[in-house]
């Protein structure tokens, strides 16, 4: 059955994804109990640059993840940051389906996995409840999911990758003053 407080973009489906697998072929029972860490709020998230890092409290333990991930090709930047216009892009579900339709998937793909329990494994259910953790933040940021493979950082560097906000047909609402705006000349 789905979950539907994980993975509700495209974007965090990738997330959603690197905990369940498509050739995982038995029920994962450490799943469950991975999406209610995450639920309920016992996953501090920290990502800096390439590397998400996180805390995960599960009852009176405490572990540290780690999750590095590659950065973005320079092709796969440049052919996305044609799709993109404007400073802030609106990162769509549309958007994200013309990419992988041109061939460019976004979805990360790690290069690292560690973390601090006993367990000894890159699937443990702190790393599980990470992946969870970020798919929720995803979901409500879909900039992370770039950002996360240095596609700003890259894209901001190179010359041919071109943001510039295209010339708007429209005027913002809370740009106008209203005073002036509906004054009528006598």
């Amino acid at each position: 059955m789905a979950d539907i407080d994980f993975g509700c973009t495209v974007w965090g489906k990738d997330w959603v994804r690197l905990a369940e697998s498509l050739r995982q072929t038995r029920p994962d029972p450490q799943l469950p109990r991975a999406r209610r860490i995450a639920r309920d709020g016992g996953v501090q998230v920290t990502i800096d640059g390439r590397i998400v890092r996180a805390v995960i409290h599960r009852g009176r333990n405490a572990s540290v993840a780690s999750i590095e991930v590659a950065p973005m090709s320079r092709e796969a930047i440049v052919r996305i940051s044609r799709q993109l216009c404007g400073v802030r892009p609106v990162l769509t579900d549309g958007l994200y389906r013309a990419l992988t339709d041109a061939g460019h998937s976004p979805a990360p793909k790690l290069v690292g996995v560690d973390c601090s329990c006993s367990a000894d494994t890159a699937r443990c259910i702190h790393v599980l409840a990470v992946y969870y953790a970020m798919a929720q933040r995803i979901d409500d940021d879909p900039r992370i999911a770039l950002d996360i493979q240095d596609f700003f950082r890259a894209s901001s560097d190179g010359a041919e990758v071109s943001t510039a906000a295209p010339p708007q047909r429209w005027v913002a609402l809370n740009s106008l003053d209203p005073a002036s705006f509906f004054m009528v000349p006598k």
